[in-house]
């Protein structure tokens, strides 16, 4: 049995905005538009993120992960600049509508929308090739959103949380897990990304500079190097967070490298002044000081004190045509 484009968003879609009690959603979905209110003394912030099967996902990828990986990349933007999220607009392009597939989505889209505190307020259906977008908008106080920009020489190079999981996740899916008793995590770790908004948050007026990892570390840490003035970065490849789970399955080396490169991870990069490290310990989340910013244009990477290279650089959409993004 297949649905109308109406009677899908009325049956699947609809409830998870008539649900909500926010005052800063006057209409949600069912209209042309959605009609918002804007707090006092607040900017937007808006970002979309679309995946597509066979570049983001595999084919035959469930419903229930599909909604995990989308919300948590497009999430992951408005923690990189410490907005606190509002509101999310969804695109929907589906080879048929199947029941059991939109409860699936529309489920697990619901309980994140809750767990988030964010508002479904509208969006589009159309059919075609399997491709799914997100629009998340969010508030920051005026001026004070975390940029790209801004980073100075000396400031300590920061990442949150284990680097390399997602793409270990992906390898497993592809090829296998060499010890199985990590796969349930590495696949977690690539389906179902934990946007850092809370970090965010309490980044502002903090960090000098921010990102999310989507691309992978290097390519991430110098788009904020470019950015701040063409600014150099020094890095303690020692220092990077890698998951026990991931290192036992792939072993230490091929887990750096994945960590340096192979992104989607969604945890946050940011600059910190020195002076400002001991208020690390008061983050709500596991942070590492992996580097710091120099005044040449150069990224050098150390292991146990010797300068080393590692292959790649991150993934770009359109140099990797033809392959799922890490």
């Amino acid at each position: 049995m297949s649905l109308g484009e109406f009677e899908l968003i009325k049956r699947f879609f609809a409830p998870l905005t008539e649900a909500s009690s926010d005052a800063s959603v006057v209409l949600g979905v069912g209209d042309d538009c959605a009609i918002l209110n804007v707090p006092d003394q607040h900017q937007l912030v808006l970002s979309i993120d679309t995946l597509v099967e066979g570049t983001h996902f595999l084919p035959d990828t469930p419903a229930e992960h599909l909604a995990s990986r989308l919300f948590g990349a497009a999430m992951s933007d408005l923690a990189a600049m410490g907005a606190t999220p509002a509101w999310l607009t969804l695109g929907l392009t589906l080879p048929e509508s199947d029941i059991n597939w939109l409860q699936s989505f529309s489920t697990k889209l619901g309980q994140l929308c809750r767990e988030y505190q964010i508002n479904l307020i509208g969006g589009d259906t159309t059919k075609g090739p399997l491709a799914l977008t997100a629009q998340v908008h969010g508030f920051v106080p005026t001026g004070k959103a975390l940029r790209r920009t801004g980073a100075q020489v000396d400031d300590l190079i920061c990442v949150s949380g284990y680097l390399g999981d997602s793409r270990g996740g992906l390898e497993g899916l592809l090829n296998g897990f060499p010890d199985q008793s990590a796969a349930e995590y590495l696949h977690k770790r690539f389906y179902a990304p934990s946007p850092q908004i809370e970090l965010g948050q309490s980044l502002l007026n903090k960090a000098s500079s921010a990102i999310d990892i989507s691309d992978g570390l290097l390519s991430d840490l110098a788009h904020i190097l470019n950015s701040s003035g063409n600014l150099g970065a020094r890095l303690q490849l020692e220092a990077i967070p890698l998951s026990p789970q991931l290192v036992q399955s792939f072993g230490e080396e091929k887990a750096r490298q994945w960590a340096l490169t192979g992104g989607e991870d969604f945890e946050l990069c940011f600059t910190l002044p020195p002076q400002a490290l001991a208020q690390l310990a008061q983050l709500p989340a596991p942070v590492a000081v992996i580097g710091k910013v120099t005044e040449d244009t150069d990224l050098q990477l150390f292991l146990r004190g010797e300068l080393c290279e590692i292959s790649g650089s991150g993934y770009d959409h359109f140099r990797n045509s033809g392959q799922v993004s890490e």
